[in-house]
């Protein structure tokens, strides 16, 4: 077990270096690639009103005349140590992970990032909890009841779930429940300003039901889909032949061994929605990652974009590890070999 953990610790690193590699070629090396120059990164630094010479001058300073091996090992090193940065008339540090200067603020990206983490958080982590519930749930019932009205009927709310994006049911549901019914918060709140939990959930509840229901909707039908396969395998009858309880046969056999699937997909979802839910933070104007980053690419920022990316691709890594380990938790023959 201990190797195998430290194999997919070694796995996670080696992927995470690569990660910055590609991130770094898209955001420094294919607009150079397209023809932009140095000159022509360092005017996002400068006034509009600025000359040409002043705009090579920043370039200099900001070393993007340097080749790209150079700077990308100063991109590196910003990351694990941090950063100087010389504008003019004084040098600014940038402290680790520093992913640089937005170019309309002036002000160092990973602090905005860090105000911004805990409402994605608490978005995916809440929605998570309810999709996985509901979701495996329902695939359940309805692998049980496979071929009553019942099951026809949850998986007809599953197909509907999949097939309508986010943001329909988003505003449907403010429609209804906000400015219709007013049920729910209209919107626009930042949930982690809340110091009582009560508060706290009740400004996010209608994100939560609309995104776990997208969600729920594709695991009830993967869900169901194993179950089906697992329960008819040898290995279940001999549960039942034994005299076990049908809830320990389904638990215990049926469910755990059609987890895996479930656990893969489950870590990406989670892993790209800790990266930001950006149709769902848009709909609900959560001020997250998802939301920070539709705005930074409206008005073209690059180190903010640099910095989502980066830390959507942290979050999608490290969940995946996250799985890997689980499959030695969920299936014992990942143990054994």
């Amino acid at each position: 077990m201990l190797a195998y953990l430290i194999r997919r610790v070694i796995g996670a690193v080696v992927l995470l270096f690569i990660v910055t590699a590609v991130t770094f070629s898209i955001f420094f090396l294919v607009p150079k690639l397209g023809g932009a120059t140095a000159d022509d990164l360092a005017s996002r630094y400068v006034g509009k009103s600025v000359g040409k010479e002043q705009i090579h001058e920043t370039a200099v300073r900001l070393g993007f005349t340097d080749p790209l091996y150079v700077q990308y090992g100063r991109f590196v090193k910003g990351l694990v140590v941090g950063s100087d940065y010389n504008y003019g008339p004084a040098t600014e540090h940038c402290p680790a992970p520093c992913f640089g200067y937005s170019f309309l603020t002036q002000t160092p990206v990973w602090p905005d990032l860090v105000a911004r983490i805990p409402v994605t958080a608490s978005l995916a982590g809440g929605a998570a909890f309810i999709w996985l519930i509901t979701g495996v749930g329902t695939g359940i019932i309805s692998a049980l009841r496979r071929g009553s009205v019942l099951d026809r009927s949850l998986m007809t709310v599953a197909l509907a779930g999949v097939s309508l994006p986010i943001f329909f049911t988003g505003l449907l549901s403010l429609s209804i429940f906000s400015y219709g019914l007013g049920w729910t918060v209209q919107g626009g709140t930042n949930p982690m300003d809340e110091t009582n939990p009560l508060w706290w959930a009740y400004d996010l509840i209608l994100p939560w039901v609309t995104l776990a229901f997208l969600y729920a909707a594709a695991y009830a039908r993967l869900t169901r889909a194993g179950m089906l396969e697992t329960m008819n395998e040898d290995f279940v009858r001999t549960a039942r032949a034994k005299g076990l309880t049908e809830r320990d046969v389904v638990i215990k056999h049926g469910l755990r061994s059609a987890l895996t699937p479930i656990l893969t997909i489950f870590g990406l979802d989670l892993g790209l929605l800790l990266g930001g839910a950006i149709l769902t933070e848009t709909t609900f104007s959560l001020p997250g990652l998802g939301q920070y980053a539709v705005i930074a690419l409206q008005a073209n920022d690059l180190p903010k974009v640099l910095g989502v990316t980066l830390i959507a691709a942290f979050f999608i890594v490290v969940a995946n590890l996250v799985v890997d380990l689980l499959y030695a938790v969920v299936d014992p023959r990942v143990r054994i070999s």
